[in-house]
């Protein structure tokens, strides 16, 4: 399978990061698709703000429109099933007898890595792309830089390829990602993250703060916050 080096295919939540990280693809690849994950997720409204997200680059970007390829959302209800997190059941966010919160869903990320390997693997894609970030973070082990790069190595070997796993966010605190997205798309695609994405671990949308929407008190809705105070400070 030959990839093609100016194509990327962006993990995309539908939240704050993964948008900025769809920015930073579309201006940067010639043709960037995207793919999603829907694992009974406690904040399942995500999945509705993806299609949002998409259609408004579409409409607002015409630049990013054109570049703007085909959408993939891939069921994975195991990870709930076995899982027993935060994220998947409507239980309170507490901390966990490891120090990790029990939003971590172990092995989530390597899941979704590897299947986007395997669908830019068919689709001839180069640069797998993924917001995940060790700088602002709840402590989640899949998160680090050095996960992700043991990651590309075995699945480089295991498929004989030679993808980029790509993380523009990986050192980057919520501030500067902030920043990023101004920079990248100056304040329309601003707005449009503040409107559209979705980052509350609750999945709550009935409460509008300066940042966007959320129940404005779990450990997702304090990052956000605090992160674009900060960025309104600079």
């Amino acid at each position: 399978m030959v990839l093609s080096n100016d194509s990327a295919l962006v993990l995309f939540s539908g939240g704050q990061d993964s948008t900025t990280c769809l920015g930073w693809a579309l201006d940067r690849f010639r043709r960037v698709e995207t793919i999603g994950f829907r694992y009974k997720q406690r904040h399942a409204v995500e999945l509705e703000c993806r299609e949002q997200i998409l259609a408004y680059l579409s409409k607002d970007y015409p630049e990013w429109g054109d570049r703007l390829g085909e959408d993939h959302l891939v069921d994975v209800p195991a990870l709930a099933d076995i899982g027993e997190t935060a994220m998947t059941e409507e239980v309170e966010i507490t901390a966990g007898n490891n120090g990790l919160p029990n939003t971590f869903v172990p092995g989530r990320n390597l899941l979704f890595l590897t299947f986007a390997a395997a669908l830019a693997y068919r689709r001839g894609i180069k640069h797998i792309i993924t917001g995940v970030c060790e700088t602002d973070f709840s402590g989640y082990p899949d998160c680090r830089d050095d996960t992700v790069k043991a990651l590309q190595v075995a699945i480089n070997l295991g498929m004989e390829s030679r993808f980029n796993l790509e993380t523009p966010l990986m050192w980057l605190d919520k501030a500067e990602t902030w920043a990023l997205a101004d920079h990248i798309g100056g304040k329309v695609f601003l707005e449009l993250i503040i409107e559209q994405s979705h980052t509350c671990y609750k999945g709550d949308r009935s409460q509008r703060w300066a940042w966007g929407y959320g129940c404005g008190d779990c450990p997702a809705c304090d990052l956000r916050a605090s992160g674009w105070e900060l960025f309104q400070a600079r």
